[in-house]
């Protein structure tokens, strides 16, 4: 198969989005649900039907996590039309819980996302504020030491003496 490489102009042009008569977006006019018991019973109608069920199943056993299906139900339906932006925030919780009682009804392991998978680990400038700590502390234990202390003494026995022994990178061994 060849690859086509003439341009595209059937792009969008930058900032086209913004000519848009106003209303005529489904998000720029009144929603259909203006409150959040509105709201609920429209997404209770939608989850309890078989081909949603069924369909849900398979993204939870795929590892999705359910907090992650609810945020993009309701911001699909937030770019529908269906309900506002506050609307929606409300309303997560609620299908949440009904996704994850649908798993458990179904005996579906799932993920709920609600935990903290980064609980247990130290935030790297936590990380940072402590080693500056222990870098500091041992500045100050090294300017404590006395001078005598600070290095240990060289008997000539340990070290070897060279004399008149040729220096440097060039030098020419003997």
């Amino acid at each position: 198969m060849a690859l086509d490489n003439t341009p595209n102009f059937d792009a969008p042009i930058p900032g086209m989005s913004l000519t848009a008569e106003l209303g005529s977006r489904p998000w720029q006019s009144a929603p259909m649900h203006s409150t959040v018991d509105e709201a609920i019973q429209y997404y209770m109608d939608r989850m309890t039907s078989e081909d949603f069920m069924d369909q849900l199943i398979d993204v939870l056993e795929m590892g999705v996590a359910a907090v992650d299906i609810a945020n993009t139900m309701q911001l699909s339906s937030v770019m529908e039309g269906i309900h506002n932006v506050d609307v929606g925030v409300l309303v997560s919780p609620v299908i949440v819980e009904m996704i994850m009682f649908i798993a458990e009804s179904a005996d579906v392991d799932y993920v709920s996302g609600l935990d903290n998978p980064n609980k247990d680990k130290i935030s790297n400038a936590k990380m940072a504020k402590v080693i500056a700590e222990l870098e500091q502390e041992l500045q100050e234990k090294d300017t404590e030491k006395k001078p005598d202390d600070m290095e240990p003494e060289v008997t000539s026995e340990e070290v070897p003496v060279m004399e008149n022994e040729p220096m440097g990178l060039m030098a020419r061994r003997t």
